[in-house]
């Protein structure tokens, strides 16, 4: 069996601990689950890399974080990025990682790694918006790099009371939401992959 059927890379373009937007991420991962896929939620805490720079590239080569991710990356055909707004736009992190797991290594194509990947973006913020700014940008760069991004997205507005002790979304209608996009995921690598199993 392929490691990479069915399996979903969840994290969230933050390091902060007590990110809305990590903890969308391990719900998402949870609601993953649920619907019946496998998913692996990631902190990007736990894999430093430096800001990208051609001359340390070409000097030190991928860096060991990076290559860790990109490991990773190659086992799960699905991805669920949760992607915070910095002044409207994407996180310099989500940034930076997308682009270090992009390059090539070795005799590894960067590009390869994100064909045939499916993801769907959320987002969570204070604000009224939800942090919605901020998916259409993610959903570029997914794009750019070769991964199917399914139309479906939610973007959690009022982050700082929109979830519940259990770590669940209070609101029933953002909940429902948050589980058709997982479903939706789930069942299209389902559906690209019929001989998976879960």
């Amino acid at each position: 069996m392929d490691p990479t059927n069915n399996r979903v890379l969840v994290f969230a373009g933050s390091a902060r601990t007590n990110s809305y937007n990590k903890q969308l991420a391990r719900l998402a991962a949870t609601r993953v689950e649920h619907a019946g896929g496998r998913a692996t939620f990631v902190d990007l805490r736990d894999y430093p890399i430096p800001l990208y720079d051609g001359d340390l590239e070409e000097e030190h080569g991928i860096p060991e974080h990076a290559r860790r991710l990109k490991e990773l990356l190659s086992t799960h055909t699905g991805l669920i990025v949760v992607s915070p707004e910095y002044n409207g736009f994407i996180t310099p992190l989500l940034k930076n990682t997308l682009d270090w797991l992009s390059r090539p290594d070795g005799e590894q194509n960067g590009l390869a790694l994100f064909r045939n990947r499916v993801a769907c973006v959320l987002s969570a913020s204070p604000g009224r918006l939800g942090g919605m700014r901020s998916l259409g940008l993610a959903r570029q760069l997914l794009t750019n790099l070769g991964v199917t991004v399914l139309p479906d997205q939610l973007a959690v507005s009022g982050a700082g009371e929109a979830f519940s002790d259990d770590g669940n979304l209070a609101d029933p209608a953002s909940l429902r939401r948050l589980d058709q996009i997982c479903h939706r995921l789930v069942d299209t690598l389902a559906r690209l992959n019929p001989h998976a199993g879960h």
